[in-house]
């Protein structure tokens, strides 16, 4: 079970942190989908390579790296020590991830920095930080233009402002104890730790969620049985996965704030854990579907009215279709896609779609003619053009029948209502017919007799119908004297039909052996007439 909710949590947290707009690398001007498009002059405006974006830049790829010492040298240190630069650039790494997400397209491309901001045109501002932590009125973080440094660097009263904000953080303990391989940055600008904290959780959360899952099914199952009806056994019996799923989902949400992610990775992780949600409530109605079909199915008034019952399986099939798009359109939208520009291209290619899947809704609709006309069901023994057999399943695209070979014959629905549909499970009667051929040698007072006897044979049997009996000297054959056979045997089993059936074939040969006759065969009769005038053989 873990590894099966494992899977789902990994791929849906890889789909949504590709779609999440991840930290620019060094050099690079990452796009930002929420800001609106900047004009053209604007966007393809040159990016001086002594400019804040370029010197934050700088300094955000060599704390990527690793290289504290070569971040160091973009903080203004003023009269501290050089040996404290890495460590208060590893501290100010740590609180602009916690609290601030810096765009790198943001941050001005001019040498001069920004000039509309109110500023002196050697300060910019890189973001706003809390000055107590969360809550707090806010603190500026700036870069300033040294004259005699040939790039932007964190100015001097940042720099004294880094202990205060990295003394709120959570995780500072986390951060000053751990190795120093797990505390730098990983894909997404995650740290190692939280990496490793992140795999650890799936299979923690996993583990207690299937075992509250457990108790949780427990319980309601204890309440179902004080129920007098009994689709909520069924149904409880069935929601023991989502149960797990749900209760793994809580767990996660209330262990994410322990791992101190920055706001982008917790917004996206939070976002996976509710498409996730969006998927485990989706699983319990989808298993709720199944409950209510044989709940309606097994109610009296399906028994009263047995023509609806085939629209039963089809509704159930529609209800999942339906829920299963909801819930991968809900999850899509909480992932981040643009789902409305997908309902909107849904719009566009509409007619593309009718055109190429024009068998697929000829199929859908002759799926639903099935189950307004009926003229066949699930279980009835049909035969179709050339073949025989039982129907399996009718589906929304196919109807499946088991032939007496044990094949399986697949008939497109939309082919299927135009075709000639027998079914024999409708019929009331089943007939039994056979010619009896008495011998040449019969008299007519022994035909009459055996017919005499034959009719009471039929009329004696306690499944004959007997409103039509009919035995009858039909006419003289080339080597026989057919005598017709009909009547008809009240049942629609099969398997009934066959024993009534040998019972009679076998009541048959009695009668016309007490009548003085014989049943005949195919036989020739060959006259030799002598030649005139021909010698006589063998003389």
């Amino acid at each position: 079970m873990s590894r099966r909710l494992a899977l789902p949590l990994l791929v849906l947290a890889s789909l949504h942190a590709a779609s999440a707009r991840a930290q620019p690398v060094p050099g690079e001007a990452a796009p930002d989908p929420v800001r609106p498009a900047q004009p053209a002059a604007v966007v393809t405006q040159r990016v001086a390579p002594d400019s804040p974006r370029v010197a934050y830049a700088g300094w955000l790829g060599a704390m990527r790296k690793g290289r504290l010492g070569e971040a160091a040298r973009y903080l203004d240190l003023g009269p501290r020590p050089a040996s404290d630069g890495p460590v208060l650039a590893r501290r100010l790494k740590a609180v602009l991830d916690r609290y601030a997400w810096v765009d790198l397209e943001r941050l001005s491309p001019l040498s001069t920095g920004a000039v509309d901001d109110g500023l002196d045109a050697a300060l910019d501002e890189v973001a706003q930080l809390p000055a107590e932590g969360p809550g707090s009125p806010t603190e500026p973080v700036r870069m300033e233009r040294h004259p005699d440094a040939p790039f932007w660097r964190f100015t001097a009263a940042t720099v004294d402002r880094v202990d205060g904000w990295y003394g709120g953080l959570q995780d500072r303990w986390i951060l000053d104890n751990l190795p120093e391989p797990l505390v730098r940055p990983g894909p997404w600008d995650i740290l190692w730790w939280q990496w490793l904290a992140l795999l650890a959780l799936v299979p923690l959360t996993l583990g207690a969620g299937r075992m509250l899952g457990w108790m949780s099914a427990r319980l309601a199952r204890r309440v179902a049985a004080r129920t007098a009806v009994t689709w909520d056994d069924a149904l409880v019996e069935l929601l023991g996965g989502p149960f797990s799923l749900g209760w793994a989902l809580v767990l996660g949400w209330f262990a994410l704030p322990f791992l101190a992610l920055y706001a982008p990775a917790q917004a996206w992780v939070l976002s996976g854990l509710k498409a996730l949600g969006v998927g485990a409530v989706a699983w319990g109605l989808w298993r709720s579907v199944d409950v209510v079909a044989g709940g309606v199915l097994g109610d009296e008034w399906a028994k009263r009215h047995p023509t609806s019952r085939a629209l039963v399986p089809l509704g159930a099939r529609i209800a999942k279709v339906a829920l299963g798009s909801l819930a991968v359109i809900t999850a899509l939208s909480l992932l981040g896609f643009p789902v409305a520009s997908l309902l909107a291209g849904l719009g566009i290619g509409g007619l593309a779609l009718a055109l190429a899947g024009q068998k697929t809704v000829e199929n859908l609709f002759g799926a639903f003619s099935l189950g307004i006309d009926q003229p066949i069901r699930e279980g009835d023994w049909v035969k179709i053009e050339d073949f025989e057999g039982t129907v399996e399943s009718i589906g929304l695209r196919s109807t499946r029948i088991r032939t007496h070979g044990r094949t399986l014959v697949s008939l497109p629905n939309g082919r299927l209502a135009d075709m000639r549909l027998e079914n024999f499970t409708e019929r009331d009667r089943m007939l039994f017919t056979t010619n009896v051929g008495l011998t040449y040698g019969t008299s007519a007072a022994q035909v009459r007799s055996i017919v005499q006897g034959l009719e009471r044979l039929l009329r004696a049997h306690p499944l004959s119908w007997q409103e039509t009996v009919v035995v009858a000297l039909k006419q003289f054959g080339a080597s026989s004297l057919d005598v017709e056979v009909l009547a008809w045997m009240k049942t629609q089993d099969n398997a009934v039909f066959r024993q009534a059936r040998q019972e009679l074939l076998l009541g048959i040969m009695e009668v016309v052996e007490r009548g003085g006759s014989a049943l005949a065969f195919p036989t020739q009769t060959v006259h030799v007439v002598p030649v005139p005038g021909a010698p006589a053989r063998g003389g």
